[in-house]
């Protein structure tokens, strides 16, 4: 701290010496003492930080990846100087960025622990994610043994596939949290791993590898941020703004490959280096999966994995892909280097929800568009079609369940169901919010630019305030900016998109009826678990008897989950109108039969925005400023 005296009795400076502005009488009789005492301190903390260098020694797994029999990731821990309180070998109950109960205890087949002799030290199975090992004190290898996620089936809360593992012949997917753990108290300490495999193997991650090539991890966060894919892979880099940018590609067929999918978002890269000015890091890596299924992606700090069908790269590669990689690589802003406590210091034992994931998810498929808008990838009339879509996808969730809810929400099943909104609602949120920092700035400094200080202020260490957040953003910005978030993020007040959108000469439209017919079965459906959910219906599929909350088991006798589902939708657009279908939905504890159809139903299109041709200077003006980067 700073000296609350006018003149000091001495000065401790940067380099460490010691110098006295003036000497007293007090101070001479006082000096061999001091000199004793400082000494003492010295050598206190030299054998602290001993102490703390041995604490801080890695955590040394090996994985074998050259036995894969029984579909399981065979892993060892050696380690040595186990106490007391690091008794209980934790596994992750969830992990940042999936917002779902992952409970990889439920994969683990075999558990031991052993000491230097071999000796197996009794453990025991204490909850679903624990085991506690009688004798930490002789422990020095922990072993164990966990079944890949994708081809074990559990009865809930299945693990989504880009979350999770696979191990095959010709590749393996890690995501950190499904294959590690960590002893209690052991969560920050660093991690070797050596991954045993097939010499002709490509590794593709974030992580860094020593000189003999065993990864390493700064710690169990980090590990879990930074998942592994490696097979037979192909391989492509770039330069985004003097950051090295990488894809790794798993193609089962080889249909395929990295070169294809750089040259698909070379662009979208470029806009977005272009959005953020200075990429904060210094090395990102796509890991992308091409197999059977559609699946999604996940972001990480550093990283992102992708699990996609490859019968439709040709239409993801334009439709999906691109806008995918943007959103996931601007990850990298909120919540690496924008997040709050609660994502900081994670909780991989109780799952514990963010209020901000409007934040994190949502202005980040705001982001995503708006940098492909700026930067050329999309052009104003796209962008304007985009936020209609994510409107209209509004309506479909429910209309009471508001931007907070579905943040504390998202662990339960009522979360899971109106998760999809975080990227209709929240991006469009982060639009207003947007429009809304601009037209008080003239144009100066919107979301963009709050954002961006927002990362410089905190970055990856360190974390705003959970709680207080609202109240800090408007003190960054206007103090009566601070009831937009009480209505439209904890509040579910309709969203003023007319009002936004007119500062910038866009009309909106709520309803506009077209007068052409069109084959309709007029179903939204959302996930739960490996199911499909209904949380939206009419026209058709109302007459027929489907109701909000049915689960569709299946559609003509095909069973529908995950891996079918693309199957399934592509049968449900082959069949014609007034073409009976049947649909089994699980009602409650029932199962119910339907028998459905398609019918014309005249094409209403809602929530229109179009640019008004009758825009004002001044309007144009902001829309001008609105359409660059600052």
């Amino acid at each position: 701290g700073k000296a609350r005296t006018a003149q000091p009795f001495w000065v401790v400076t940067e380099n460490g010496t010691i110098e006295r502005p003036f000497v007293t009488p007090l101070f001479a009789a006082m000096r061999s003492t001091f000199r004793l005492a400082f000494l003492l301190f010295v050598l206190l903390a030299a054998a602290w930080d001993v102490a703390h260098g041995q604490a801080r020694k890695p955590l040394a797994y090996t994985v074998n990846l050259n036995d894969r029999t029984g579909d399981t990731f065979k892993v060892t821990l050696d380690v040595d100087d186990l106490g007391a309180e690091n008794a209980v070998y934790q596994f992750a109950s969830t992990a940042p960025g999936t917002y779902q109960v992952m409970d990889v205890g439920r994969y683990v087949r075999l558990f031991e622990a052993t000491d230097a002799s071999g000796r197996v030290i009794p453990s025991e199975q204490i909850s679903t994610n624990q085991w506690r090992i009688q004798d930490p004190e002789n422990v020095t290898r922990i072993r164990y043994e966990l079944a890949e996620t994708w081809d074990n089936p559990v009865d809930e809360n299945p693990i989504y596939m880009m979350c999770g593992t696979s191990i095959e012949d010709d590749h393996a997917q890690i995501n950190g949290q499904a294959v590690f753990g960590y002893p209690t108290e052991m969560q920050s300490r660093p991690l070797r791993i050596v991954l045993q495999r097939p010499a002709d193997w490509m590794v593709g991650t974030a992580l860094e590898a020593d000189a003999s090539g065993a990864l390493l991890a700064d710690d169990y966060d980090h590990v879990v941020d930074s998942p592994i894919l490696l097979g037979r892979l192909s391989k492509a880099a770039l330069d985004v703004r003097g950051s090295a940018v990488e894809i790794y590609t798993y193609s089962k067929t080889d249909q395929v490959h990295s070169d294809q999918i750089l040259e698909a978002v070379r662009g979208i890269l470029d806009a977005a280096g272009a959005f953020l000015g200075e990429l904060p890091v210094d090395r990102y890596a796509f890991l992308f999966h091409f197999e059977d299924v559609s699946m999604g992606a996940w972001e990480h700090s550093y990283s992102s994995t992708y699990t996609l069908a490859e019968a439709q790269f040709e239409q993801s590669i334009v439709e999906g892909i691109p806008s995918t990689v943007a959103h996931e690589f601007l990850h990298i802003v909120t919540p690496l280097n924008i997040h709050s406590e609660v994502i900081g210091q994670f909780n991989f034992v109780t799952p514990t929800p963010s209020e901000h994931i409007w934040l994190y998810e949502g202005t980040t498929e705001w982001m995503s568009d708006i940098s492909q808008l700026r930067g050329g990838v999309i052009d104003f009339e796209n962008y304007l079609v985009r936020m209609s879509g994510k409107l209209q996808s509004n309506d479909r969730f429910d209309l009471t369940y508001s931007l907070s809810d579905l943040s504390f929400g998202s662990y339960s099943e009522k979360g899971q169901r109106e998760w999809g909104n975080i990227y209709q609602r929240g991006a469009v949120v982060a639009a207003l919010l947007d429009l809304e920092l601009l037209r008080r700035s003239k144009g100066e400094r919107g979301l963009r630019e709050v954002i961006l200080e927002l990362a410089a202020k905190y970055g990856p260490d360190q974390a705003f305030d959970e709680k207080g957040f609202f109240d800090e953003f408007a003190a960054m910005t206007y103090s009566d900016i601070r009831p937009f978030f009480e209505k439209y993020v904890r509040g579910v007040e309709p969203l003023p998109v007319a009002e936004a959108f007119a500062a910038i000469g866009v009309g909106y439209q709520a309803e506009h009826r077209t007068g052409i017919m069109q084959p309709s079965f007029s179903m939204a459906m959302g996930l739960a678990g490996d199911r499909l959910v209904v949380n939206g219906r009419g026209g058709p599929a109302a007459e027929c008897g489907v109701a909000e909350g049915d689960i569709l088991l299946a559609l003509n006798g095909m069973d529908v989950t995950l891996p079918t589902v693309q199957q399934a939708f592509m049968t449900m657009q082959g069949i014609a109108v007034d073409t009976p279908f049947t649909l089994r939905m699980r009602r409650g504890e029932a199962e119910v039969d339907l028998t459905c159809a398609k019918k014309l139903v005249e094409r209403v299109d809602t929530h229109v925005l179009a640019p008004n041709p009758d825009a004002t200077p001044e309007q144009l003006a902001l829309r001008a400023a609105w359409m660059r980067n600052r």
